[in-house]
């Protein structure tokens, strides 16, 4: 396992810290608590950061523009306001289906939205993963237990995911003008003890960073889904990574404290807290979420 210097985000912990995304324009990190459903925004020069009361569960975010947010939330998909934290319904989400909510969700170099669904008790195959393109929801798969790891190549050819549930990360290949499937996915890792696939991010050089939920590390692999390194990460239930900092070059990490017992947390002094790792990456800014055709 490999260390590398390491700074605790704020003092707050998370139940379930998720979702984590960065606004360059602005040198704000954004990321979620699910389970409090809470938004916190972080802005990481001036080192404030505040805690936005939602009155859903959101877990992911896009930047449609400089004023407003497409918020991924477990009945639907709203636009939120910056100025004032207004959130209006742009798409529901599975909204009949009061069993599941949203999980992982990013957006491909077009502009595409890849949403995932789950289980709120992550029940065997209840969550599927959609793609919001040009303002409509699709199914891409169904029959998934938990979404996460979605996540794209730099030239949007390819796309990412993982079903946790298995223990496997996908590799798909995608139309890069639309962010659409090209073909059937295929196994590219198959994870067997040591914790789970979770949240991943791809760099500029399209090495996949993918944190290992139980594992306390984010492990790093090749496009051909080669282990290249394994980081340490301070708590235990490590559970999505962003690139943030003006150059890209550092790693923000969510943790969660979520089904830990009281001796579970005592021996992870730093569950649920959010992390910056300096990595020395060559990251990429997030694309911009398109409602509709440009």
């Amino acid at each position: 396992m490999e260390e590398v210097p390491t700074a605790v985000l704020g003092d707050e912990r998370c139940h379930l810290g998720e979702g984590p995304t960065y606004d360059a324009a602005t040198d704000t990190a954004w990321w979620f608590d699910i389970v409090e459903r809470r938004l916190f925004e972080a802005h990481l020069g001036g080192g404030r950061t505040t805690i936005h009361s939602l009155g859903v569960m959101g877990s992911a975010l896009g930047r449609i523009d400089a004023h407003r947010q497409l918020v991924v939330a477990d009945d639907g998909l709203y636009v939120r306001a910056l100025a004032d934290g207004r959130m209006e319904l742009f798409r529901p989400l599975e909204a009949d289906n009061p069993a599941t909510r949203s999980n992982d969700a990013r957006v491909h170099p077009s502009g595409t939205f890849w949403i995932g669904t789950m289980g709120r008790r992550a029940e065997p195959g209840a969550g599927a993963i959609y793609a919001l393109h040009r303002g409509e929801l699709s199914l891409l798969y169904g029959e998934i237990t938990i979404p996460n790891a979605i996540c794209f190549s730099p030239d949007g050819a390819v796309g990412y995911f993982a079903d946790t549930g298995k223990n496997v990360l996908f590799r798909v290949d995608l139309d890069a003008a639309t962010g659409l499937p090209r073909g059937a996915p295929v196994p590219l890792v198959r994870r067997r003890g040591g914790g789970g696939i979770d949240g991943a991010v791809v760099d500029a050089d399209g090495l996949i960073w993918n944190a290992r939920w139980g594992g306390g590390c984010v492990d790093v692999y090749s496009p051909q889904g080669r282990h290249l390194r394994s980081l340490r990460v301070p708590a235990r239930q490590s559970s999505c990574p962003a690139f943030v900092g003006r150059d890209l070059s550092r790693l923000l990490v969510t943790s969660a404290w979520q089904d830990m017992g009281d001796d579970a947390r005592r021996a992870d002094p730093d569950h649920g807290r959010t992390f910056v790792l300096d990595v020395a990456a060559r990251g990429r800014p997030e694309p911009e979420v398109k409602l509709a055709a440009a």
